[in-house]
């Protein structure tokens, strides 16, 4: 196996290890450091559980912040 060493100053350590940690699944077969210190893990978690699917975003989201123009019309038509 092949092995890569890097030097890297303290203030950059955690995240050049952030960067190792979210590579490809399975590139990475382990990442050592000589320092004692632990790095924060930190994983994306989204607000919404639900999939956004393109038909129901964009120009098409008749429920969303934008709207096309004719949704638009037709809400302000709707409120009166």
């Amino acid at each position: 196996m092949n092995e890569i060493t890097l030097s890297v100053k303290e203030e950059h350590l955690e995240t050049v290890l952030t960067i190792l940690d979210n590579l490809k699944a399975g590139l990475i077969h382990k990442v050592q450091t000589n320092t004692q210190k632990k790095s924060k893990v930190t994983h994306y978690k989204p607000k919404m559980k639900k999939v956004i699917y393109e038909e129901e975003s964009g120009t098409n989201d008749v429920q969303g912040k934008y709207a096309s123009v004719a949704t638009y019309k037709q809400r302000l038509q709707n409120q009166k």
